[in-house]
């Protein structure tokens, strides 16, 4: 029972900081507005839209119970898909995409329907990490095929 108390505290101790770090996070002035379709139940789109909010997009959050019809609509294939759909100046981000990659495709300006982070990465923003690690963001092409656009 000891060793088990020892072992959360500090596990408590070792993760403070980095809660505290992102918290403290100086924000940036706010930029494009970012609107975030996503289920009234989901915690980690939730996180994802306040990484969102503390980089500078002005969020908007719409909770929809079902997001298939949106996410067919923007080609969104189901092999793409993540947990929440955003619209930004007319591009789709799936999923837990990093704010730079955002800012970068709409500086870039592809002829493209967006960007995805297929499935529920483990260590993106929103989820377990404010840094992107060990998952690929991909350009979703207007024919609907795929090309890596960044790698963590």
């Amino acid at each position: 029972m000891i060793i088990r108390t020892a072992m959360m505290l500090l596990c408590l101790v070792s993760v403070t900081p980095l809660v505290l770090a992102a918290d403290d996070a100086p924000e940036r002035p706010l930029g494009k507005e970012i609107e975030i379709f996503k289920s009234p139940s989901c915690g980690c789109c939730a996180a994802w839209a306040d990484y969102l909010s503390r980089d500078g997009f002005r969020v908007k959050v719409v909770d929809r119970n079902d997001l298939s019809d949106l996410k067919a609509h923007y080609g969104i294939r189901p092999e793409l898909q993540s947990c929440h759909t955003a619209i930004v100046d007319g591009y789709a981000i799936e999923g837990h995409v990093p704010a730079d990659d955002i800012r970068r495709l709409l500086s870039e300006r592809p002829d493209a329907l967006g960007l995805t982070a297929p499935g529920m990465p483990m260590l993106s923003p929103g989820m377990n990490s404010i840094e992107p690690k060990n998952y690929d963001v991909l350009l979703i092409e207007k024919d609907g095929k795929t090309s890596l656009y960044s790698r963590y």
